[in-house]
């Protein structure tokens, strides 16, 4: 039953969009690093989410609706876990931490001023985790993370005929952190900060028929999570995570895109950054897991990230969430245990610049299968 909490991540697999700006798509969790002895997983998650919204510029056609700008996405997860000694664990994990996909409709058949946009971002990490037990219940946590980032952008608004990709980069991050534990009622409280990494990417940029190669720096940010879970009767926990990322840190900022003036030839009213946020965020998640028997377990957990306000981009017109999740775990055999589970969030109202989105949502699904050996 103590296990029950790292299998709530196969829910977290198909909420990404839900997250600020829909660029996040890993908590980042260090959960399998407390499976017990050896341990293998892989999981898939599915998010469909229906963001649409409605013209408030002068621009395209006053009150005209934008359309589904948010395609649906998977995911994959794998993690593997040995225990090196009655104080050393190590752990592997693959995610993609951050992720974007764009696609607005058509404009000749919505008149909306992005219709027609597109734009994807694309990352895998690979994390080494490392724990170190101390007698006292308290374990230590390191690691470091490689992750690989790519992405592409197509607009006819503001700027007419303009796209923007970039080459594939990868560099590396780190982990630390602490942990407690006290396993006759089940309790465990980890600590961990995942460090900021920075990519320095080579574009294209093409505006009609010209075309420049440029270059220009994206943080993807630094964040801090704080995991726990705790025994509050026989064969039920108590289980939920607090997550802060440094969004601000985050920005896109193609060199001729920012340059360009909307307005005519002339050094004043650059465009600015292609995305970047004003805010950044807190996610609380909190559950209750319960063992029916020795096979079947469940879990329910409820999740929420406050509305900023103010104007949010058109390539991630989303402002906060409510979410509630349900998980079962099946124990296949005395090593194999599967575990599934869907989502439903409740996208939070947001505000662009040409646009109010509100009235949307989506759901999630993850399947995950973990083996003991």
């Amino acid at each position: 039953m103590k296990r029950v909490m790292t299998s709530m991540a196969a829910l977290a697999i198909g909420a990404g969009a839900a997250h600020a700006g829909g660029v996040e798509r890993s908590t980042q969790s260090v959960g399998i690093l407390f499976e017990q002895g050896n341990y293998a997983e892989i999981g898939f998650g599915a998010f469909n989410p229906d963001v649409s919204g409605t013209n408030t510029s002068p621009f395209g056609i006053p009150g005209a609706k934008s359309g589904d700008m948010a395609p649906g996405y998977g995911t994959f997860t794998f993690g593997y876990k040995q225990s090196l000694s009655d104080q050393w664990d190590l752990a592997i994990t693959v995610d993609q931490p951050i992720g974007a996909k764009v696609n607005y409709p058509a404009a000749t058949s919505t008149g909306y001023p992005l219709g027609g946009a597109n734009a994807s971002i694309d990352s895998t990490a690979i994390t080494a985790l490392v724990r170190y037990k101390m007698p006292n219940n308290v374990s230590f946590i390191g690691g470091i993370r490689s992750q690989e980032a790519k992405g592409n952008v197509s607009l006819n608004f503001p700027i007419p005929g303009y796209s923007m990709k970039t080459s594939s980069e990868t560099d590396f991050g780190y982990v630390v952190g602490v942990a407690w534990e006290k396993p006759e009622i089940a309790a465990r409280v980890a600590l961990t900060y995942n460090s900021k990494i920075t990519h320095d990417f080579d574009a294209t940029e093409t505006i009609g028929p010209n075309s420049f190669d440029t270059s220009f720096s994206t943080t993807t940010p630094e964040s801090v999570n704080l995991e726990f879970q705790t025994g509050i009767m026989k064969d039920t926990l108590l289980m939920g995570s607090v997550r802060w990322v440094h969004w601000t840190q985050f920005d896109i900022t193609p060199p001729v895109y920012a340059g360009v003036d909307p307005d005519g030839p002339g050094p004043a009213g650059p465009l600015g950054p292609l995305v970047s946020y004003d805010n950044n965020t807190i996610t609380y998640n909190l559950g209750v897991g319960r063992r029916f028997n020795d096979q079947w377990s469940g879990a329910v957990m409820f999740g929420y990230e406050k509305h900023q306000g103010g104007i949010v981009g058109n390539l991630g017109p989303t402002d906060g969430f409510k979410s509630v999740s349900l998980a079962a775990s099946y124990q296949a055999t005395s090593n194999i245990k599967i575990t599934g589970g869907v989502r439903y969030v409740d996208i939070g109202d947001a505000t662009t610049s040409v646009g109010d989105f509100t009235g949307n949502d989506g759901w999630g699904a993850g399947l995950r299968v973990g083996i003991n050996f």
